[in-house]
């Protein structure tokens, strides 16, 4: 009789409540799937569909702890090879392009709420990858934390501008966003010299001096690269740089080899964080997802951009390969 009467009143649990029970007795109290629908008198099959509703709702999130990606024999290698102060080394054997993007974007926004600390000044660059991590961080509330747009507006036909990066970022963590309202190259360098010198930007562009830590994935030099698909450099930008060693492009700014930045005909003309205030800081979190990024994460790591590293296997591989 008493089983009778536990089977008809779990019976009416039923929607968001049922699918809560289902997944607090299995992630939380450790039944396994055939003692759940025991107890609650449900199919196996209903268990199942209950633990999926509560992952596709949000409801649960599972992520592996950070040493088990940081002390990765790659990623060990990666600290040796480079001096790094971490790396975070993400399986994708197997995994199609898109697929092992996103998998390492995860990996950097469950690593993220670790490496940053009350009162700290996080620059934060602009992308998809930026984009997509500030999406997928868990919310927090780290005190006293500041986002900063590092690099001025642009004309785009993504959703993952500067502003909206940093924006989202700040959001996501409780943080402070001190954005740029100015775009990020203008088509005169002394029309950039005039704006620079107004007393709202003059004070915007002041905040950014007081970065510490910075948060980026570092673009290619190539005519499919978002600063071109972006309007921010024309073909005939990049055919310069790259004509005079251009391998990579941080914050809006071509790099070569050796990291170092190329002063060329955009530099006087654009509005945001100079590149040499990014060399040496506190923290340099660079987020490489592909095998076409690895070239220009190498520049990075040389120029003294990079203290952390998150990256995928095979982009670990290819960097360890190279002399």
């Amino acid at each position: 009789m008493s089983g009778q009467t536990r089977r008809r009143n779990l019976a009416q649990v039923s929607g968001e409540n049922a699918v809560i029970q289902v997944a607090w007795m299995y992630y939380q109290d450790g039944q396994n799937q055939q003692e759940i629908a025991a107890a609650l008198g449900i199919s196996r099959a209903t268990v199942v569909n209950y633990l999926q509703e509560a992952r596709e709702e949000g409801l649960i999130r599972i992520k592996l702890a950070a040493p088990a990606f940081t002390t990765h024999r790659l990623a060990l290698a990666l600290n040796d090879r480079f001096g790094l102060q971490g790396a975070y080394v993400i399986p994708d054997e197997g995994t199609a392009t898109e697929d092992g993007f996103l998998r390492v974007v995860r990996g950097a926004a469950d690593w993220l709420p670790d490496l940053v600390a009350p009162g700290d000044r996080l620059g934060v660059a602009w992308g998809r990858t930026v984009y997509e991590l500030a999406e997928m961080v868990e919310p927090a509330r780290i005190e006293d934390l500041a986002v900063l747009q590092l690099v001025g507006s642009m004309a785009t036909p993504y959703g993952f501008t500067a502003e909206a990066c940093s924006t989202r970022l700040a959001q996501r963590l409780g943080a402070r966003c001190l954005n740029l309202h100015a775009p990020a190259i203008l088509s005169r360098a002394e029309l950039a010299a005039e704006l620079r010198e107004e007393p709202i930007l003059k004070a915007q562009l002041d905040q950014l001096e007081t970065v510490n830590k910075l948060l980026f994935s570092v673009g290619t030099a190539t005519s499919d690269s978002h600063i071109v698909l972006s309007g921010l450099a024309t073909p005939a930008d990049l055919d310069w740089y790259v004509a005079h060693g251009a391998v990579g492009v941080i914050c809006g700014r071509f790099i070569d080899a050796e990291g170092r930045q190329l002063p060329g005909p955009m530099e006087d003309r654009m509005i945001g964080v100079p590149l040499s205030r990014l060399v040496g800081l506190d923290m340099g979190i660079l987020v490489t997802p592909g095998l076409d990024k690895v070239e220009a994460t190498r520049a990075a790591i040389r120029g003294g951009y990079v203290t952390h590293l998150v990256t995928a296997t095979s982009v670990a591989e290819a960097l360890l390969s190279s002399r």
